[in-house]
């Protein structure tokens, strides 16, 4: 079924929309919940997701009204192999469909395993993608792997008629986040840079020294750095700052939540980044950035916007250890796939950016003088 000219469904004021995800996977959703928000304003619209999304969500304004948080359900927000609760999950099931929705909208991939469940869930109309060997919903789209995220789940949502022209949907900064930000990184006159060594996946990863070369030079051109990673990537912000010839904060050392993150986020003029969760968060509030990325993972990712968003993208098609053609499937190693991008591409790349942004600030500060 194609997305084109769908006509909004009539009476819809409870949709439940499936994605519990990645904190950057979430990011890749808000053009699909901002479209769903404003296209059914009177609905109630509950997000299916995990305990970080309840607890980031909880009192930010938004598309989202409330989050209810899954049980553990193979393949679905946990592992196909997970041990699951059935009488949980039942549990679970009896409380939603306590009141059925109007609308279930499967935002999670293939299908594979999320389709089947999301039937179990009461609703007029079911919705999302089907990959070829997946069962599919009342009304259905083709899950094809490269795609760019944020257009493909636009697309499903298309399928009862939403649309929106925000393509760049924020995330609302609260006074919470900015609290936080303050602890960790005191307000200062000087412009804010934070750098982001690390990914989940290593083979995203871009060599520390090169991230500490990069930090140097927006450091020498005025900018205050500060290095961010979580709590098993505290030895990774530690060898930037080590290799670092300015001074720079160690944001890991400070167990910053994802809350404050957002907060450093906002405050910061720019940030370097892998292809990692941060950087899709930086997009969200408005912040510059300069993201390092493997091709196949630019062709997902990227933003629908361009003002502001840099990409450094690696080209490299073959695994650097093995030589496998690793676009075609991965193999075993993890090491780098972007290390073939260039310092000079990413410090040069971020000064201009840094630069750019810094001017735009300072006209608009003499601007409400």
């Amino acid at each position: 079924m194609s997305a084109a000219m769908v006509l909004p469904l009539p009476d819809v004021t409870r949709i439940a929309v499936l994605r519990p995800c990645a904190v950057g996977d979430f990011v890749f959703a808000l053009p699909a919940l901002t479209a769903l928000r404003e296209t059914y304003p009177q609905a109630s619209i509950t997000l299916l997701g995990k305990p970080w999304q309840a607890e980031f969500l909880a009192g930010r304004p938004g598309p989202i009204d409330r989050v209810v948080v899954l049980p553990p359900v193979c393949g679905v927000g946990a592992a196909p192999d997970a041990v699951e609760d059935p009488a949980a999950i039942a549990r679970f099931l009896d409380d939603l469909n306590a009141e059925p929705f109007d609308l279930a909208i499967q935002l999670y991939g293939g299908g594979g395993y999320s389709n089947p469940f999301l039937r179990r869930i009461a609703a007029r109309h079911y919705l999302g993608m089907h990959a070829p060997d997946a069962p599919r919903l009342t009304r259905s789209l083709p899950y094809v792997y490269l795609q760019n995220e944020r257009l493909r789940l636009l697309e499903v949502v298309g399928l009862v008629g939403a649309r929106t022209a925000t393509l760049d949907a924020r995330l609302a900064v609260l006074p919470r986040d900015l609290a936080e930000a303050d602890r960790a990184v005191p307000p200062a006159e000087v412009p804010l840079v934070l750098i982001q060594p690390g990914a989940t996946d290593p083979r995203r990863r871009w060599p520390p020294e090169r991230f500490a070369a990069v930090a140097d030079a927006l450091a020498a051109a005025g900018a205050r750095i500060a290095v961010n990673g979580g709590p098993d990537e505290r030895e990774l912000v530690r060898a930037v700052i080590a290799n670092m010839h300015h001074p720079a904060i160690d944001l890991a050392a400070h167990g910053l939540s994802l809350s404050g993150l957002v907060g450093v986020l906002r405050r910061a003029t720019l940030l370097v980044s892998n292809d990692t969760g941060p950087l899709h968060l930086a997009q969200a509030v408005g912040t510059a950035s300069v993201g390092i990325y493997w091709f196949t993972n630019l062709l997902i990712s990227a933003p629908l916007v361009a003002a502001r968003q840099c990409h450094t993208v690696s080209l490299r098609v073959h695994c650097p250890e093995c030589g496998r053609e690793i676009a075609q499937g991965p193999c075993s190693h993890t090491a780098s796939l972007v290390a073939d991008v260039t310092e000079h591409e990413v410090r040069q790349a971020a000064l201009t950016l840094y630069r750019e942004v810094s001017a735009s600030r300072a006209i608009a500060s003499l601007s409400t003088v």
